[in-house]
């Protein structure tokens, strides 16, 4: 099994066809850690945002980019343009439109909060997942079970 530790100048361990990182490595202190620049995603916009305790971000909006915000760690309030406020624990989620103004506060008074946002334009390109030669689905035609 490879270990991090052979990771490169971007904190990921690249192969052919794949990349692999720690949010850790990413990054240090509050801020942006740029996953789609470490592991060379190019079909979406995505990164990982520390904010430190009792921080609020400002408020924003996008022109064409619907955004998924995913919450790794901490609790987190994210507000939207229309005055409603929603508190997200850890594997909380939510999507935003582009238009959509929003902004994130972090509830712990002693603990940092860290989310991942991931952001696109153009949609869903369906179910398109397939099984490499030679191996057999352990789900049957239907897939894994809620796909």
């Amino acid at each position: 099994m490879r270990r991090m530790s052979e990771a490169d100048e971007t904190g990921a361990v690249k192969g052919d066809g794949y990349a692999v990182a720690n949010l850790s490595d990413l990054g240090e202190g509050d801020g942006f850690r740029k996953i789609r620049k470490g592991l060379d995603v190019t079909a979406f916009g995505v990164n990982a945002i520390v904010i430190p305790p009792g921080y609020e971000t400002g408020g924003h909006l996008h022109e064409q980019q619907e955004e998924l915000y995913f919450l790794h760690r901490g609790r987190i309030a994210i507000e939207f343009g229309d005055g409603q406020s929603f508190e997200l624990e850890p594997g909380g989620v939510a999507r935003v439109d582009p238009p959509t103004v929003r902004k994130i506060r972090n509830l712990s008074d002693s603990e940092d909060a860290v989310y991942v946002v991931v952001g696109g334009k153009d949609g869903y390109v369906g179910r398109d997942g397939k099984l490499p030669p030679g191996e057999e689905s352990r789900f049957g035609d239907e897939g894994p079970p809620g796909a």
